[in-house]
């Protein structure tokens, strides 16, 4: 059976930390599949579009990486996908507790699925899309966060 894992999130940007959780993670996998979800909870900065266009950018040398969008449960794309692993990037301890619950309940859910937790990088550590987002929205230069090669210029409030 083929090692899928879906890795969720509102990428919102998507930032360097994500890219390197995505890519430390090939080799335990045949396929990653990143999902842009929904998050009620959130309202969207950059349009889904961009954000689709952006992370595929990024992995176009990456055969084993697709990107699609989800509205709904995770654990419902996963089965659509015939995915049994949810692979998830922890920074701090806070990080662990918010998504052990989660973890819980999606494999009351779907009992098939496991997820996996990768911790970041140290220097990762500090960076999540909601401060990057933060930096955008005020003019500031946030390309230390984003992955290269992508355009900067297309993050600009303007372009939003």
């Amino acid at each position: 059976m083929e090692k899928i894992a879906i890795f969720p999130g509102s990428f919102d940007p998507f930032t360097i930390g994500h890219e390197s959780v995505v890519r430390r993670a090939l080799p335990m996998f045949d396929k990653v599949i990143i999902m842009i979800g929904f998050n009620s909870n959130k309202k969207s900065f950059f349009p889904l579009e961009k954000r689709l266009k952006w992370i595929e950018q990024v992995f176009e040398d990456q055969p084993k990486v697709e990107v699609r969008t989800h509205e709904g449960l995770t654990v419902d794309f996963a089965r659509s996908v015939n995915a049994n692993y949810i692979l998830r990037g922890l920074r701090t301890s806070a990080d662990f507790e918010y998504e052990r619950a989660i973890a819980q309940m999606n494999k009351k859910l779907y009992s098939q699925i496991e997820t996996v937790f990768l911790l970041t990088m140290p220097e990762h550590t500090p960076i999540n899309s909601s401060i990057v987002r933060d930096i955008i929205l005020h003019g500031g230069d946030a390309s230390m966060f984003i992955p290269k090669g992508l355009n900067m210029a297309e993050f600009t409030l303007n372009n939003a």
